[in-house]
């Protein structure tokens, strides 16, 4: 048996990269297609295209990892039944649950890697990435949120900016309050709040200082202050794409973090959060669905595993898109959002997987 299952494995992993190979570069090239004029307008220097390509590369792959891991199990299991090697090797006596075996080991490497990528090689790629785009590509779309941002700083105070240009780092309408033991101690406005990079300090214009007295407030009025604060300005408005350049054990403090904060992004967050350890478990759903459905020696020959697996993995991908979209859009919970998917395609898996043995 030993022989069967470096022989499955092979096929396994060898066709799962090829699928990689293959796919990757027809991705680079409609990359580059779509973007190549923005590229030569803005005069981006080769080497950083060749980075963001590289990034690109990794960002791409682990995008697409359970499509792909789907059709290359389809393929070269198709292969097997086409060629009467799977009817062989149940004709000789093995069950169909330990035909399966070498296929659940591949999707344990293959697990293990998509692990390893969501948690730290993915976040770096995905920093490279986005920030070549929103330098380059779509400077103007780069915060979560630029309109009535309201954020906790730390236990005692509260900041209020009613529009931020994160650009020229520019907030209209700020306020900071500071509150002890639920009481108001004093409370700071101006018309706008400007972070000076070459001082590392705030310019606020317009500047009311209210201290809150026993009898009477005390009111401190400047024209223009600088000062300095206890946030950044990234604290203001974070990145749409702060989450996915994390590492696992950063983002989960940043989640706490912005939890405190009062954050309306937190869906967003968790989302990215719950995807780095659902994706590894899709890797055994899809393996044992792919291989259920192409066991079979079919009248049609591989192309009808082909397109029943395309159908069922592009049912998997919209279930993961609309539910993602309705985490970050709304109050539904993130957590059923990525893991919906998975039960669903888990209960297809084990119904095709008893049918298969029959």
């Amino acid at each position: 048996m030993k022989i069967l299952d470096w022989y499955i494995l092979k096929r396994y992993l060898f066709t799962f990269f090829m699928m990689l190979l293959l796919f990757v570069p027809i991705g680079i090239t409609v990359n580059l297609a779509e973007k190549i004029g923005k590229l030569l307008a803005n005069e981006v220097p080769f080497n950083e295209i060749v980075v963001y390509y590289l990034n690109f590369t990794v960002y791409f792959a682990y995008l697409l990892f359970p499509l792909f891991l789907f059709l290359s199990v389809i393929w070269f299991t198709s292969k097997l039944a086409n060629n009467t090697e799977v009817i062989a090797f149940l004709s000789s006596g093995v069950s169909f649950s330990r035909f399966l075996r070498p296929y659940m080991i591949g999707a344990t490497i293959i697990a293990g890697l998509a692990l390893f990528l969501g948690m730290y090689l993915a976040p770096i790629s995905s920093k490279g990435f986005n920030e070549f785009e929103y330098k380059y590509l779509y400077p103007d779309r780069k915060t979560t949120q630029d309109r009535n941002v309201f954020r906790q700083i730390n236990d005692n105070e509260f900041i209020y900016v009613s529009s931020f240009d994160s650009k020229n780092k520019l907030g209209v309408n700020f306020t900071l309050e500071h509150i002890e033991d639920n009481k108001l101690k004093y409370k700071i406005s101006a018309k706008t709040i400007k972070y000076i990079d070459k001082d590392t300090i705030y310019r606020l214009v317009d500047y009311v200082k209210r201290t809150v007295g026993d009898i009477n407030d005390q009111l401190d009025i400047e024209k223009s202050k600088d000062t300095l604060f206890s946030f950044d300005v990234e604290d203001l408005t974070p990145v749409i794409y702060i989450a996915e350049i994390l590492p696992y054990h950063e983002l989960t403090r940043f989640i706490d973090k912005e939890e405190k904060r009062g954050s309306s992004n937190i869906g967003r967050y968790q989302l990215v959060l719950y995807r780095k350890w659902s994706l590894p478990v899709s890797v055994f759903i899809l393996t044992i669905i792919a291989v259920a459905v192409s066991s079979i020696k079919r009248r049609g020959g591989m192309g009808v595993n082909l397109a029943v697996g395309i159908c069922i993995a592009m049912v998997y991908v919209f279930f993961d898109k609309i539910f993602g979209v309705m985490a970050e859009q709304s109050n539904f919970p993130p957590i059923i959002a990525v893991w919906f998917p998975n039960v669903i395609f888990g209960i297809l898996a084990i119904y095709l997987l008893r049918n298969a043995k029959r």
